[in-house]
């Protein structure tokens, strides 16, 4: 495996290229069906994603004073490695709950194996076949992602340190996860409820935790790790808010998901809070029909109205505003912390690269 100062991510890909070929060969022995599953697994952790969050862990345990050239570097990226197979899980899961027909360009897990249940002409109902073996392999994912944390070849200290940041990461995406569909079926309109969802679903396991557990490892103080948790979260939310203005608004061949897809699937999110509160104030026939549409099958035409109205009444500018604050903020509490300059130096890049990109 290699080791490198500059790129982490190559490393990171060597690991779960790795990972794979030596599970491969144990799926095998026990079915074919079995191989397959791991296959499809493969192909979708290494087609695509930015490893963003092994190396938040990678820069987390740098700027806490971990050398990139010592003997603990290659298990760090090897637990770094486990975040994208939980990430794996957590988005297989997320796209049978949401019947997302789509990921990153491709067919969505359920989609591909419904699909080889009406290929193959096999009894029974494909979509509910789809929809098991995508479980089972999100399933998959998540047990690899700890048989990866505990053989990652890390010291025993550092694993004692890290293993209840793994479970609290775990535990907070789940929480997460679980607000967010009971908002969507509980029509919920507050701006506190999707904050929470973006905190715990997606900030918690993509900046936040990984920081903490790249900083743990390298055994860093509190005062070092308040200061990673504050950047994480903030950074981590904002990420979310800029992925949900991509559901509305951005072009399906950059996201690899369907544009507005998140309006038909009636996500409850902070952009759609604010449009409702601002509508309410300006327009009650246009917050009647964003409550009356959001969640259906919409035309062409009524997704552009809905579209022209989340952006008439403000709610496109209250997001980009929260969006540059808690940048700004999460900046000011790097800025201020002891962590090395170089960590600060790409910590800075990717806070920017996340909360500002198209795709």
């Amino acid at each position: 495996m290699t080791r490198t100062r500059t790129s982490p991510v190559q490393a990171v890909e060597d690991v779960l290229r790795e990972f794979f070929a030596a599970r491969r060969g144990e799926a095998g022995e026990i079915h074919p069906a079995c191989a397959e599953a791991v296959a499809e697994l493969e192909g979708y952790v290494l087609r695509g994603g930015k490893r963003v969050r092994p190396a938040f862990v990678w820069l987390g345990w740098l700027g806490a004073g971990g050398d990139p050239d010592g003997a603990t570097a290659g298990a760090v990226l090897r637990a770094g490695a486990a975040l994208e197979l939980f990430h794996a899980y957590g988005l297989i899961h997320d796209d049978v709950i949401d019947a997302s027909p789509t990921r990153r360009g491709a067919p969505a897990t359920h989609v591909r194996f419904a699909g080889r249940h009406r290929d193959r002409c096999w009894r029974g109902d494909a979509d509910l076949f789809g929809t098991g073996a995508a479980i089972l392999v999100g399933d998959l994912a998540q047990v690899w992602a700890d048989d990866l944390i505990r053989t990652s070849g890390l010291p025993g200290p550092a694993l004692a340190r890290i293993a209840p940041l793994w479970s609290a990461l775990r535990t907070e995406v789940l929480h997460g996860q679980l607000l967010d569909v009971t908002a969507e079926a509980s029509g919920a309109e507050d701006l506190d409820t999707p904050l929470r969802v973006n905190q715990y679903k997606t900030a918690s396991y993509t900046v936040e935790r990984p920081l903490h557990i790249g900083a743990a490892i390298a055994g860093a103080d509190e005062e070092l790790i308040a200061a990673y948790r504050a950047f994480g979260r903030d950074i981590g939310i904002a990420f979310q808010q800029r992925d949900d203005l991509l559901g509305v608004f951005g072009d399906s061949a950059q996201t690899g998901k369907p544009s507005g897809g998140d309006l038909v699937q009636g996500k409850r999110t902070v952009l759609f809070a604010a449009a409702l509160r601002y509508a309410d104030a300006q327009d009650p026939g246009a917050a009647k029909f964003l409550r009356t549409t959001i969640g259906t099958p919409v035309t062409d035409g009524e997704l552009a109205a809905l579209r022209d109205i989340i952006t008439a009444v403000g709610a496109v500018d209250h997001v980009e505003r929260d969006i540059a604050r808690r940048t700004e903020r999460a900046l000011a509490a790097l800025g201020q912390s002891s962590a090395t300059d170089e960590a600060k130096e790409q910590l800075t890049a990717m806070a920017v690269r996340a909360t500002q990109r198209t795709s």
